[in-house]
């Protein structure tokens, strides 16, 4: 059972409008390394874990994700927030505004809408983690270069904290994939 809380996992309060960052932002809403497509792969995988260990380990990242999608929703939403109809067509996201006007559409930075193929889902315990410890170093490495690519410290504290909750789920992926090793899955 999930219990929404009405904070974030990490205060976003970006002042400055930005919509090229906001169209970048857009690769980890609904890319196929996003946090959408990391909570949805975990929450599917968890039901094939052979122990509770597993299974609530994925419950509790996946969870964790859908907070990650929460928060680049919202820099999205600030970093857009009173933006013209041609600021949004200069920044390149006058495609997302045809479609969707401001609303926040699950798609990457060039507008591609996610797809469920983004999850990756075998039922072996040890393929579907190694899954994710890759899907969390890609993340990261999406992040590093969304800092590299930001200018804001407002935007750029958040991104440094998802990217090192991405080094903290590899971290704890690695340790369940050691484990089950260990114990011949």
């Amino acid at each position: 059972m999930f219990k929404y809380m009405k904070t974030l996992n990490y205060p976003i309060d970006i002042k400055k409008k930005d919509l090229k960052m906001a169209k970048y932002l857009y690769t980890q809403f609904g890319g196929a390394n996003s946090e959408l497509a990391a909570a949805l792969r975990y929450f599917s995988q968890k039901f094939t874990m052979p122990d509770d260990i597993g299974a609530s380990l994925l419950n509790d990242i996946a969870t964790e994700e859908l907070g990650h999608v929460e928060m680049i929703a919202t820099m999205i939403k600030q970093l857009t927030k009173n933006a013209s109809v041609e600021e949004l067509k200069a920044a390149g996201l006058g495609d997302m505004y045809s479609e969707h006007g401001y609303g926040i559409y699950p798609a990457n930075a060039s507008g591609v809408p996610f797809t469920i193929t983004y999850v990756a889902v075998t039922g072996d315990p040890l393929a579907d983690i190694s899954e994710d410890m890759a899907a969390e170093q890609k993340a990261r490495a999406v992040y590093e270069n969304l800092i590299d690519l930001a200018t804001d410290e407002d935007v750029i504290g958040v991104l440094l904290f998802l990217r090192q909750r991405e080094i903290i789920h590899f971290n704890r992926f690695k340790e369940l994939f050691k484990y089950y090793k260990k114990k011949g899955y």
